[in-house]
């Protein structure tokens, strides 16, 4: 058996195997825990009762997140004309065309978030093998391919997370920073879990939201108590 590390230990120590915490006492144990030289990210895994081998139990969307996750997000827009100019006013880090489209195969890709107008998708999809593996390929699904793309930006800017369940049937997304107070993250949750409840696939059956797990990024995950959560 491999020796536990000295973090582990600590882990092993204060956390109770198994045990449902109240969302507060949860986010103020993790935060007393983390003790590496960044500032970590708080993350939620959500355990939703949905068949993800079923395209129609596919859940994903996004949720603009009311205390943001706390990061520096970089946008650039696919746009032109009048959008291009209001998409610059409301934050774009980038803006443009072919030119855009240009850098992006030639490697320049430092950006969080890529938006584009409808009638930018003639240049965007030439980029889907660029794109795509990176999770940046416009989706009017989570509102990333939209007229309105000043918007857009702004809820990018504003800490929109982005989410889709994965082969398990599970919901990944960072919900804030150490350094949050833990209502500022009980809020973020709430908002996410609003919105997967709202996006609820029909053929759904049984339990929908199964477990709610926080962690940061090098801690350990807590159970959370669904009943401590507003939504």
């Amino acid at each position: 058996m491999a020796k536990l590390t000295k973090r582990q230990k600590v882990f092993a120590e204060k956390v109770e195997a198994g045990k449902q915490y109240g969302f507060e006492d949860a986010a103020k144990l993790l935060s007393d825990l983390s003790a590496v030289k960044f500032t970590e990210s708080f993350d939620i895994a959500i355990n939703l009762g949905v068949d993800p081998r079923k395209s129609d139990q596919v859940v994903r969307g996004a949720t603009v997140l009311p205390n943001g996750t706390g990061k520096t997000v970089r946008v650039a827009v696919f746009t032109q004309g009048p959008a291009a100019e209001a998409a610059l006013a409301a934050g774009a880090d980038r803006v443009g065309m072919d030119e855009l489209a240009a850098e992006m195969k030639g490697g320049d890709l430092n950006y969080d978030v890529v938006i584009a107008s409808p009638d930018a998708m003639r240049v965007v999809g030439q980029l889907g093998q660029v794109l795509g593996p990176r999770g940046l390929m416009p989706n009017p699904k989570v509102g990333t391919v939209t007229p309105d793309v000043a918007t857009a930006v702004k809820n990018a800017k504003a800490g929109q997370v982005r989410f889709r369940t994965d082969k398990n049937g599970i919901i990944h997304s960072s919900v804030g920073k150490v350094g949050f107070e833990a209502v500022q993250l009980k809020q973020n949750v709430e908002a996410l879990l609003s919105d997967l409840k709202r996006l609820k696939p029909s053929t759904s059956k049984g339990i929908y939201v199964k477990r709610v797990t926080l962690s940061t990024t090098m801690g350990p995950g807590l159970i959370i108590d669904q009943a401590s959560l507003d939504a």
